[in-house]
Parts: C-alpha cells; structure tokens; sequence
C-alpha cells in the first residue's frame, strides 16, 4: 500500500470531513456549498489570506506548524475587526498526492488551531497545481450589526496601542533559515525557542474584540511590519513613533543586544499579528482597563497629528530611515 493520499476521496472523508463535524452548514464536507446561518443582529466578516510553500512558511516545516498558522492569520484579521471567529473554508492545492503521515499531521494542526480560536471547517475544494503547495484558507466571522472595526477611521488626536510585542516573528524567521545568524548560539536555547514559536505559530489577540469594538476607532492587524502598518493606520495623518516605547519581548531585547542593527528588521518585519488601533483620547483610560481585564497587553506607541507619514525616532533624535517599510509581496528586488 502506497504511504501517499489515494484520491480526493480518501482526502475528503479521511483528513478533512472530521474538521467539518458537528456543523450543520458543512453537510459532511458532501455537498459543492456551505451554509452559514446569520444571527439577528449580527454582521458577517469575511478575510482570506492564502499561505504558500516557500513564501510563508518552509516546505519542511513541521505540518501541524503550517496549518496553525494557515488559520491564524486568517482568524487574526478578524479578531482586529473585532469579530468572533465562526468558520472557515480551505482550499489545498497540492504538487502531488501528499503522503498519509502529512496529511494527519496537518489536520491535527487545524483541529488544534479551530478548537483555539472557535471556529470549523466547512468547505473548500482540493487540487493539483504545478507550483508549491498551496493553501488558500477564507475566514468567516460574526460582530453585532454596524460594529465592524475599519482600519481607515482613525482620527487626529487618537492614540495608537499595539498589543503584545513587536518584530518575535522576524527573529523567528531568521531562526528558521537554512543558515542561522551568528547570534543564535549567544541567545540561549529559551530565547531561540520562544522566537520560533512566534515565527510558527501566531496567537490572534481575540480576546479585545469586544474591546476594540467598544473603545477603538480603527483597527489591523500588524502583518506586513510594523511601519507599514502604521502608515495604513494613520492614512491622513502624521504619526511620531519613539522608538524606546516600542514593546520588545526579552528574546528580542537579548537579541538586539547581541547585534543592534537588528531593531530595524523588528520594525518592519512581517508576520507579528499583533493589533495596532486607535482609540480617541476621550476612552484611552476605559480601553487600558478593559483590555488588562482581557489579559492582553497593550503599549502606546504614538498620537496622530495633523501631517503624513510614520516617522521613527532614536533615542538619539535621529529618524531612523529604513530600506523599506515592511514587507510587499510584489516589491522589485534590487
């Protein structure tokens, strides 16, 4: 017998049907359509953000690894827009059959992540594609009629927050390169591992949804590097952003320690999946409280002014000027 996936069948009932289970709208995984039933005033949230071998994740990482973070990127958009995760739909496009071990280790991975962050799987479809392995996941979530957190409202005069701490996942990437930076053996086997961790498997904040939507004025979440971010933010404002109150984790400090020219990759690094937002003055104090009740940790970065543009500055005066901002998946390679 054959160690690989037999058919689109075998991968259907076997792997991904048990993800389906207990959700009426799935119909088994049997039917070409889902079925998501709306509650009385409630809004649905969609997201979809594929992740594919080679540009998000390492074809070798671990299965589990890749599926986590396939639906948590995914699950953190809607959690920055303040809504629940309730279901997915996930499209896998694979180069060949994938073998057994894989394909159980991946589902594995997703029923993790689903349990986590509440949701199930209740649709998609499976492919053959020339190219690396792909896997396209949509996100659907729910948040009370008219509450939906845009990212383009903030106003001036808000003050921006951002969760947790910045540029983990950046360190995380360059730890899981082929060939590891000479700092790796100075962190410390702790230090590495928590890095990684970020890097592999992202926690969505979404316990400040109902945070968000009480308190903030516009919301996202930090995937593309935090400067990018923020200018998408403070689009039609100046935001002024000292570089001493951005929130680093002691892996990342001990890191920076070790070669400093590293903060500028933490700043526009991708993947933190942290929430940046702004919160009008007038509820900052309501905001802090409610989201240390929600045990999430938040750091005020900045306040929008009238003017353009992120600026960053050192605890020199000086502006740091980086090469680019955050990531682009379409930036011209010099």
């Amino acid at each position: 017998m054959s160690d690989r996936v037999a058919s689109e069948t075998e991968l259907i009932d076997v792997y991904l049907a048990p993800l389906a289970a207990g959700s009426p709208g799935a119909f088994g995984l049997k039917d070409d359509a889902a079925l998501i039933k709306t509650e009385p005033g409630f809004d649905l949230v969609v997201s979809t953000d594929p992740v594919i071998a080679g540009v998000h994740f390492f074809g070798d990482d671990a299965p589990g690894d890749v599926a986590w973070k396939a639906l948590a990127v995914n699950v953190s958009d809607l959690a920055a827009k303040g809504a629940e995760p309730i279901a997915y739909t996930m499209a896998l496009a694979f180069p060949e059959a994938p073998r057994r071990d894989w394909m159980a280790a991946f589902c594995a991975g997703l029923l993790e992540a689903q349990t986590s962050f509440g949701c199930k799987l209740i649709g998609g479809d499976t492919d053959r594609t020339p190219g690396p392995l792909s896997i396209g996941i949509t996100a659907f979530g729910k948040v009370p009629h008219g509450q939906i957190v845009k990212r383009n409202s903030a106003q001036i005069g808000d003050h921006v927050f951002v969760t947790g701490t910045v540029g983990d996942s950046a360190l995380g990437l360059l730890l899981r390169r082929p060939t590891p930076p000479a700092w790796r053996e100075q962190l410390g086997e702790d230090h590495s591992r928590y890095l990684l961790a970020r890097y592999l498997r992202p926690l969505p904040r979404l316990a400040l949804g109902p945070v968000l939507r009480h308190c903030a004025s516009a919301a996202l979440d930090v995937s593309d590097g935090l400067l990018k971010d923020a200018g998408r933010l403070a689009a039609g404002a100046a935001l002024k952003i000292d570089s001493q109150t951005i929130p680093l984790s002691p892996a990342a400090t001990a890191a920076i320690n070790r070669q400093p020219e590293l903060f500028e990759s933490l700043v526009t690094g991708g993947d933190d999946f942290e929430i940046l937002c702004a919160v009008n003055p007038s509820k900052c104090d309501v905001f802090k409280q409610q989201a240390s009740q929600a045990r999430v940790p938040i750091t005020e970065i900045g306040v929008l002014t009238r003017g353009s543009g992120v600026t960053l500055v050192l605890p020199d005066g000086k502006q740091l000027t980086p090469v680019r901002s955050g990531y682009d998946h379409f930036r011209t390679k010099e």
